[in-house]
């Protein structure tokens, strides 16, 4: 591994632990020449995860994209970066155990929302009127009646468990 700093091969590692939930490797490298510390990461290389999309396309898995979507819709709200970075690592580890080489994205969009909303409603909401293509009012009015509907039944359900008499 080569410096950043200095392009030298010399160096050492400091610090080793796991990452990503056990999926890759951080190293705390110094270099030998300049004493400048930087960091590499260890991945196992996988087969790459096709997205076929509704329009009947496909393209590669990319977290990336994942993360920018999550973050769109969790813009401006009291989510932190490390409940996203949750969140995206939890589908990618879905995916890449569950889905094989290709994977809807609409299993992908299913995945967000699951993780999104108890989290945060409004971004689940934000992130639902993109995916779900709403094309009128109406139909977002439904949604958004219905969610309320299905949170009641829960709180409902959850008193009643608390308090059986």
């Amino acid at each position: 591994m080569r410096c950043p700093s200095c392009d030298s091969p010399e160096n050492r590692v400091v610090d080793t632990r796991t990452s990503r939930g056990g999926r890759a490797v951080r190293r705390r490298r110094e270099c030998s020449d300049c004493a400048t510390r930087f960091t590499t990461y260890e991945y196992v290389e996988e087969r790459p995860v096709q997205v076929l999309k509704r329009d009947g396309s496909t393209e590669e898995f990319d977290r990336t994209k994942l993360l920018h979507a999550i973050r769109t819709a969790c813009a401006k709200r009291p989510v932190s970066m490390t409940e996203i970075e949750t969140i995206a690592d939890g589908i990618e580890d879905r995916i890449t155990r569950e889905a094989g080489v290709e994977v809807q994205s609409s299993m992908i969009g299913e995945l967000v929302m699951d993780g999104l909303k108890p989290l945060d409603r409004v971004a689940y909401v934000r992130f639902a009127s993109v995916y779900r293509n709403f094309q009128d009012v109406d139909e977002f009015q439904e949604f958004v009646d219905e969610m309320n509907e299905r949170g009641r039944r829960e709180l409902q359900q959850k008193h009643q468990a608390e308090f059986p008499f």
